[in-house]
Formats: structure tokens, sequence, C-alpha cells
């Protein structure tokens, strides 16, 4: 039986950092599915569509790597793609304290569900999306954040 994980977010949009977790997450597991939430907290620049469209472009002969959509609980997604493993990246301490609480919670959801935390390459350790949309915004080349093809679509949606 294969070893499988999932690594859900937002990723919106998808960034070297989170390609880094993916490679890293496919050393332990089989199969790594990159889930994509219809988040109800963040206001998403790019569709649900768009980010899963743009994840499987980016992880394209990646090995193990399934992209999909969720809607509603983590845990319940984790169980309904028979598995009982989160992955999430954590770049600073200052992302530990939200992700400790949301893994306690999800434990608490369902005791069967683990999480792992994994940290990516230094070199993306400060990366976020949030950051990457306000430099694309203000005019900044972001090669080095995101693939190409990201690039110009951040450019297409944020610079007028």
């Amino acid at each position: 039986m294969k070893k499988r994980a999932v690594y859900p977010g937002s990723f919106d949009p998808v960034t070297y950092g989170h390609i880094d977790i993916i490679k890293r997450a496919l050393t332990i597991f089989d199969e790594l599915i990159v889930a994509v939430a219809h988040t109800t907290e963040k206001t998403p620049l790019f569709s649900v569509a768009e980010r899963v469209s743009m994840l499987k472009k980016a992880t394209k002969g990646i090995r193990g790597v399934i992209i999909d959509d969720f809607e509603g609980l983590v845990v319940d997604y984790v169980k309904n793609k028979n598995t009982n493993v989160v992955v999430r990246g954590l770049r600073m301490v200052s992302d530990f304290e939200y992700e400790f609480q949301m893994a306690l919670t999800n434990r608490k959801l369902n005791e069967n569900i683990e999480t792992i935390f994994m940290m990516p390459k230094e070199t993306y350790s400060y990366l976020s999306s949030r950051l990457i949309k306000e430099a694309v915004s203000l005019g900044a080349n972001v090669r080095s954040f995101v693939p190409p093809f990201i690039g110009q679509e951040l450019k297409k949606k944020l610079v007028k």
C-alpha cells in the first residue's frame, strides 16, 4: 500500500517554497495530494480553477503529485482520501503558533489525523504568496520566487 499524505493550502499563487515542500514530502511519501482550499477567510486573487491549473503546470514532471481541491474541513477531506497525514510548511517562527493551533484543532476533530511540519530551504523561508503579490503590484520582478508563468499571471491580475 502506498504511503499518502495531503498538503492543503490556498496556493494563491504557488511559490518555489510550496514546490520545495512538495518535493521534500515526496521523499517520505509515495503520493502527495496537493489540495487547494475553497477558502472563505481569505480573498484569493486567483479562482480555485486557476490555482489548480497553475499547480498542475508547476508540478508537471514531479512523480507522485496529485492536484485536487476541496471544501470543508481538512480532516474530513484527508479521511476521504484514505490517509491520515497532513503536511504543512513552516517558514518562520511566526508561522508556528497558527500552524500548531490548527494541528491541535484538527487532532481534536479527528484524533487519527497526524500533522507533519516541514521547513523549506532557507532561500525560500521568507516567501509568502501575500508578499509576492504585493511585490508584483509595485512592479518587482519575482522570477526567483515563482515559476515564470505564474509571474506573468500575477502581472495580468495586478499590473494595470
